[in-house]
C-alpha cells in the first residue's frame, strides 16, 4: 500500500477500504495515529545532536566498551520495542556525568518514533516549565489536559530527573505524571545522575517505588566522555 502506514496496509488515512464491498475498517496503524494526534503538542523531536545515533558507531560503540551489558540491555529493549511499549515497560538509566545515559535514551526514543509510536521528550526542568505555562492567564492549555496527554503518550522520556531544585510543587507534579503513567501502564524512560536512595531523597520514595516497578534499572559509571573528547 502507498502512504505512510507502517504496516503497508492503508493509504495513510488509518482505514483499509475493501475494494469489493467499499467498506472501510480501521487499520492497525489507526490507534497510533489517534494517540499521536492527541499528543501532537508535546515535545516529540530528537535533538539535532542525537539524530544520527546508532548502536553501530560512536559514541555508542565507545559506551559499549566500558558498559557492554547495559548497552546490550538497551539493544534488547529496542529489539522488543513494540512489546515493551505495549506492556508499559521502561528504562531507568543512572550514573555519573558524561557516561552516555542521554545518548542511550535517545536511541530508544528514536526507535520508538521510527516505529510510528508517540513519544514525548523533555528534560525535567523543561517539563516543569511546560506545566507552569498552563497556569498562565493567557494559556490555551489546561493543567488537566496536559497531564492527560502526558499520561497517554506511548513513551515519556525525561532527562535529568533529580536535577530540578525541589519544592512541594515540583514533587507533586512529578508524582502526578509518574503515577498517571503507572496507572495507565505506559512506558517511562528516565535518566538521572543520582543513585536510587539519593533520588528517593530528592523526588520522594513513593515516586521512586513506582519507577522501580515500571523500569529496568541500568547503571552507567565511568569517566566523563565529554571532558575526555574536549
Amino acid at each position: 500500500m502507498a502512504g505512510d502506514c507502517p504496516f503497508d496496509r492503508c493509504d495513510g488515512s488509518g482505514f483499509v477500504v475493501d475494494e469489493v464491498t467499499r467498506v472501510a475498517t480501521p487499520c492497525r496503524c489507526r490507534p497510533g495515529r489517534v494517540a499521536r494526534g492527541r499528543t501532537a503538542s508535546l515535545s516529540g523531536v530528537i535533538p539535532r545532536k542525537y539524530r544520527g545515533v546508532s548502536f553501530d558507531r560512536p559514541p555508542v560503540t565507545a559506551i559499549a566498551d566500558v558498559a557492554g551489558p547495559q548497552v546490550r540491555a538497551v539493544r534488547t529493549y529496542v529489539r522488543d520495542l513494540e512489546a515493551n511499549l505495549d506492556a508499559g515497560r521502561g528504562l531507568w538509566l543512572y550514573g555519573s556525568v558524561g557516561t552516555g545515559k542521554t545518548t542511550l535514551a535517545m536511541l530508544v526514543s528514536k526507535a520508538a518514533l521510527d516505529a510510528g509510536r508517540s513519544v514525548a521528550i523533555y528534560s525535567l526542568p523543561r517539563l516543569l516549565a511546560e506545566i507552569r505555562t498552563t497556569f498562565d492567564d493567557d494559556s490555551d492549555r489546561t493543567y488537566t489536559s496536559l497531564l492527560d496527554r502526558l499520561a497517554e503518550v506511548d513513551l515519556l522520556h525525561v532527562d535529568d530527573v533529580g536535577a530540578e531544585k525541589t519544592s512541594e510543587w515540583v514533587l507533586e507534579q512529578l508524582y502526578a505524571i509518574i503515577n498517571a503513567r503507572y496507572e495507565e501502564e505506559r512506558s517511562v524512560l528516565i535518566t538521572t545522575n543520582l543513585e536510587r536512595d539519593a533520588l528517593a531523597e530528592q523526588i520522594t520514595e513513593r515516586t521512586v517505588s513506582r519507577l522501580e516497578e515500571m523500569c529496568e534499572v541500568l547503571p552507567l559509571w565511568g569517566a566523563d566522555a565529554r571532558r575526555q573528547s574536549a
